[in-house]
Parts: structure tokens; C-alpha cells; sequence
């Protein structure tokens, strides 16, 4: 039985090789789920945080025919949005992206047919807003509940990050090993209070 997973992995790896094939499949899939929109973003992190928030507040995306879906890259969105928008499959689009990568998405749904809205900005990225929503002292907290204490004093004491604010120090830390960002992508939105959540994230679900 077709799911959204093997949506999301054709789209990707159509994306990926460019493969008529792999574009009939996820038009097949497509058609068959259906789906009727699709939200673009950077990474695996941001994924497992709109995932988060989604379970959160009783929605199941993949049923209501949202493909979430991760790109690799904010410079891979043009590629995507050509292959799903409106010259493509046909679906609304949305995404979340840091300030520093709006303009590959305001140029990417432009030139796909849907310019004007649906894109979502945070300050710095995800992770910056989250950290700034919980506040330093919480989300220590969460990474000793995890475990790892020792890992953020061991990075908190290099020489690097003597005289950094608190909360780009832990931004660092989150990005210091692999699968990190993801696992507190998920951790750090399961905590928000409901009425902390940050706004580009609040509002992107809103819209979908």
C-alpha cells in the first residue's frame, strides 16, 4: 500500500537524477494518496520539528495529504519546486527556511507559478527560535534529561566558545554531532509550552 514515505522518497529521488521513470512514480503516488500539498525544507531537523508540533496538536499531515518534506539543502528548493508546484504536480506549496536562504525560496516558487506567501522565515534558523521560545536555562535542562551533560560542559569549556552568548553556544552544540539536530528537533518542540511555540513554525502549520 502506497504511503507518504514512498511519495517522498520518489520525489527526492527524482529530484535527484532528473529520471522520467522516477517522475512517473511520484505522479503515480502521487495521484493514488492523494497529495495535495507539500512543505519544503532545508533539513532532516526541521522535519522532525514540524513533525513534532504536528503530533502535538492531534494532526497526522500525511493524512490530510501533506508531504513534509526535507530537500537537503535550502539551494535544492528550486529543483523541487519545479518538479511539484504548479508547472509540475500541481501541489501548494509551503516552507520554513533561515533568513540567510529566503531568497533561493522566494525564487523558486516565482518561478514555479506560486509567488506571493507560503514561506515561513526564522531569525537565524529553527534551532534559534526554539532555543530563544524554551530560554537557555530549559534547554540545558532537556540536554541533561538526555543524557548529555558531560558533552555540552566538554564543548562549553573550548577555548571557541569563551565569550559567546549562551544561546549561539548552544546552537553550536546541536550541530556538533550527527543526528543531533534531528533528535533535538523533535526534543526541544515537545516541550514548548502551546502558546511559546515559535511563530514561523506556529504559522506554517496554520497554513498547511
Amino acid at each position: 500500500m502506497a504511503d507518504m514515505g514512498a511519495f517522498r522518497e520518489a520525489v527526492t529521488a527524482w529530484a535527484a537524477t532528473g529520471s522520467g521513470d522516477r517522475g512517473d512514480r511520484a505522479r503515480d503516488l502521487a495521484a493514488r494518496l492523494p497529495v495535495r500539498s507539500a512543505v519544503l525544507l532545508e533539513g532532516l531537523s526541521d522535519a522532525a520539528a514540524v513533525d513534532a508540533l504536528a503530533a502535538r496538536r492531534g494532526r497526522d499531515l500525511a493524512s490530510e495529504g501533506v508531504c513534509v518534506l526535507p530537500m537537503g539543502g535550502a539551494t535544492n528548493v528550486g529543483r523541487f519546486a519545479r518538479l511539484l508546484g504548479p508547472a509540475g504536480l500541481g501541489l501548494r506549496l509551503t516552507g520554513l527556511c533561515d533568513a540567510g536562504e529566503r531568497r533561493y525560496y522566494d525564487r523558486a516558487l516565482e518561478h514555479a507559478g506560486q509567488a506571493g506567501g507560503g514561506v515561513f522565515v526564522c531569525a537565524a534558523d529553527l534551532e534559534d527560535e526554539l532555543i530563544r521560545a524554551l530560554g537557555v536555562p530549559r534547554v540545558c535542562a532537556l540536554v541533561r534529561a538526555q543524557g548529555e551533560e558531560r558533552p555540552l560542559q566538554t564543548f562549553l569549556h573550548q577555548p571557541a566558545q569563551q565569550g559567546r552568548p549562551a544561546p549561539e553556544q548552544l546552537r553550536r552544540f546541536l550541530g556538533t554531532k550527527s543526528g543531533r539536530k534531528i533528535h533535538y528537533g523533535r526534543v526541544l518542540v515537545e516541550a514548548l509550552d502551546p502558546d511559546r511555540t515559535p511563530a514561523p513554525l506556529d504559522h506554517l502549520l496554520a497554513h498547511v
